[in-house]
């Protein structure tokens, strides 16, 4: 595998400025070092722009929807261009609406709520928690891992067919792996629900940061994402897409800004008229900070370029590959191959260690974040294991018996952010690492492998 320098690639751009890029941490054999955030895919740090556009805004912060002073008026036109932001950034189409949430899962758990009467849903073992687990009391069919992107299409297509009875359904499945970072043929798979009958969502938390999301081109029915995956401050997401369903369902959550009127009746009761659009499933005081944060990041990556902010993360892809193959006992976690396109997520094991204690290491002695774990997608990583989980052995010491799996793995993820350094940085940690062995002893407390400091 050969790399690609700046050097020979001019479309390369440099690391977008995000906060935190000048921390620096101490290392528990002494002294300290520039921290590299290597977990992306849990939380992407927040671009600077977006930081200096909330600071900028956050004098003229007033009610949103609910006043006729001039900061309010400013604050909802603020919201209200936010949503405009988003649907051009999603290439929504003109009759799709955006809601503003919490969060990808918060996404999710809202378009559970819509489903029709006897809606059957279907999810690959594959997805994250986020999409795996909140369809309630819908009927849900979960699907085998595939092997290949055409395989999932064909598992999708027999499963779709075959339901009986053949009524309303939907399909859930990620744009990106958040363990391995691959790629889904989400057009093809969404082809196939519509060819079906059948409706599509597409969880986008990890593509959306990495790649550019077209609901035209995928043609998918909504996508859900998370700011905090997108370069935005924790606390907001978004689920963009078709409103009929969402326009026939109670609203998520009952309250002020969801009521179009309420009235007493004779009874002593009261009648409701709900908003049919988005402020249907907004109730309560939004999130404006974290609304205008989403927006603020969406016009980031779309003015520094998708195609330079791919081209770049495919090069430091390329130099962790290329690295972690120079190291025999490291393995990769595949589902479609080492050579299927991904965004800036892997995840391995590493022989004869226990993944929180090698996780831990990388923190401790040369100041590095991963994460290690099952990735709130246990399915899909025991899959990938080969097994369920077997006993690590002590987080003191690499596994008792070094020839057994790990109980979990380690994942690094990176993105627009990410300078060379921290990638040379992990790549040469994870050699000495390997060849040397940790410098430090370590133990568990509080479930989490931590330095002993006696």
């Amino acid at each position: 595998m050969s790399v690609i320098t700046a050097a020979t690639d001019p479309s390369v751009c440099a690391p977008l400025a995000v906060l935190g890029r000048d921390v620096t941490v101490p290392l528990v054999t002494g002294g300290e070092v520039t921290y590299a955030a290597l977990d992306y895919a849990a939380s992407a740090p927040a671009l600077q722009r977006v930081w200096d556009d909330v600071a900028a805004y956050a004098p003229y912060y007033g009610s949103v929807h609910r006043g006729a002073g001039y900061l309010s008026q400013l604050s909802t036109d603020l919201f209200e261009n936010s949503r405009t932001t988003v649907a051009a950034f999603l290439d929504c189409r003109p009759e799709d609406q955006v809601v503003f949430t919490r969060s990808t899962t918060d996404s999710l758990n809202l378009l559970a709520r819509a489903l029709p009467a006897d809606c059957q849903v279907f999810v690959f073992e594959t997805e994250h928690h986020a999409s795996l687990l909140p369809w309630g009391d819908a009927r849900v069919t979960y699907l085998d891992a595939p092997r290949t992107p055409a395989q999932a299409v064909e598992i999708l297509e027999r499963a779709l067919a075959e339901r009986d009875p053949y009524g309303p359904a939907l399909v859930c499945v990620t744009g990106a792996s958040n363990v391995t970072g691959e790629l889904w043929p989400v057009r093809e798979l969404a082809a196939a629900a519509h060819a079906h009958g059948a409706r599509i969502v597409l969880d986008a938390a990890q593509l959306a940061p990495h790649h550019p999301v077209s609901v035209r081109d995928l043609d998918v029915d909504w996508v859900a994402f998370s700011g905090h995956k997108l370069y935005a401050p924790f606390g907001s997401g978004v689920l963009a897409g078709r409103a009929d369903w969402l326009r026939d369902a109670e609203p998520y959550l009952a309250g002020g800004g969801a009521s179009r009127t309420v009235a007493r009746r004779a009874d002593g009761g009261v009648d409701v008229e709900w908003h049919t659009t988005a402020a249907r499933h907004e109730a309560g005081s939004p999130n404006v900070i974290g609304v205008y944060s989403i927006a603020s990041a969406c016009k980031a990556l779309t003015e520094a370029g998708f195609d330079r902010l791919v081209a770049r993360e495919r090069y430091l892809i390329a130099k962790v590959r290329e690295g972690l193959a120079d190291v025999p006992e490291v393995r990769v976690l595949s589902l479609f191959g080492e050579d299927a396109p991904r965004v800036g997520v892997l995840s391995f094991v590493v022989e004869g260690w226990n993944s929180s204690h090698f996780a831990a290491a990388l923190s401790a002695e040369y100041g590095i974040g991963v994460r290690d774990g099952l990735f709130c997608a246990h399915p899909l990583v025991r899959t990938l294991l080969g097994s369920d989980p077997q006993d690590p052995g002590a987080c003191g010491a690499p596994e008792a018996n070094p020839g057994e799996r790990s109980l979990n793995a380690i994942r690094v993820s990176f993105g627009a952010g990410t300078p060379d350094e921290h990638v040379e940085r992990f790549v040469g940690a994870v050699k000495e690492l390997v060849r040397d062995g940790a410098r430090w002893t370590y133990r568990t407390e509080d479930g989490r492998c931590v330095p002993d400091r006696g």
